[in-house]
């Protein structure tokens, strides 16, 4: 990032890489899934990818998208909240960055979906129920992989949290949210861990509920109050 860049810009361009990732993530990890996948049910799963292919690809490119621009934000977020705690901001960068190449591996479980779908001529020699039941195991592993991208999303939040608090131009409670949300992942990331039909509780969106406020909240102040005008260097 070059110097002499205002905190007004920086927050602008920060709140519009959140924002990027907000509407990629949402379109990709909530929109496409609820469209396409059916737990437990392989041939209605296989038939609504077959029929919305196009979807399933956009979620692909999407997901990836949307982890390009989560690359880029804690860059951002570092230059503009280095001045309040510069060991916070470096840990924060750590933090987010060690989920994105995780990302991007656990996209290959998407693509190999593709893969086994568009297998015309049965170079795989899998049955049609066979190809079916692969198709489910291979989106199960896609959202198992994402359990362990989102630990590093909640963790990267409770630094970047704490800078938030204390950065006396961004909302206080903004940063309260983002550390309570750190919590949130880990603990969700737990119970689908050591409980069988965690996600069948109903508890898993609520406590992920503050996260989720925090960070779309910060992304609109950031975009839409920015922060105060002062050169950084």
């Amino acid at each position: 990032m070059a110097t002499g860049y205002s905190n007004k810009k920086l927050a602008r361009i920060a709140g519009l890489l959140y924002l990027g990732v907000v509407v990629t993530g949402i379109f990709t990890l909530l929109y496409v899934p609820s469209k396409l996948i059916v737990p437990d049910n392989p041939s209605l799963t296989y038939q609504n990818i077959a029929s919305a292919e196009t979807l399933f690809r956009l979620g692909i490119a999407g997901g990836l998208l949307c982890y390009t621009f989560f690359l880029f934000l804690p860059l951002v977020l570092y230059k503009l909240l280095k001045p309040v705690n510069e060991n916070y901001a470096k840990l924060m960068i750590l933090l987010a960055v060690m989920g994105v190449p995780v990302f991007f591996l656990n996209v290959q479980n998407e693509f190999t979906v593709l893969s086994l779908m568009n297998d015309t001529k049965n170079h795989f020699g899998f049955s049609a129920h066979e190809i079916q039941s692969q198709v489910l195991l291979y989106l199960d592993q896609y959202k198992n992989g994402m359990r362990i991208v989102h630990i590093f999303s909640g963790l990267w939040l409770f630094p970047f949290g704490y800078l938030v608090f204390k950065s006396g131009f961004l909302p206080k409670i903004s940063g309260v949210l983002l550390m309570i949300g750190c919590f949130g992942y880990l603990i969700n990331f737990a119970g689908h861990t050591l409980i069988p039909d965690y996600s069948k509780i109903g508890v898993s969106s609520y406590i992920r509920l503050p996260a989720s406020i925090g960070e779309i909240g910060t992304c609109l102040w950031l975009l839409i109050m920015g922060a105060k005008d002062r050169k950084t260097t």
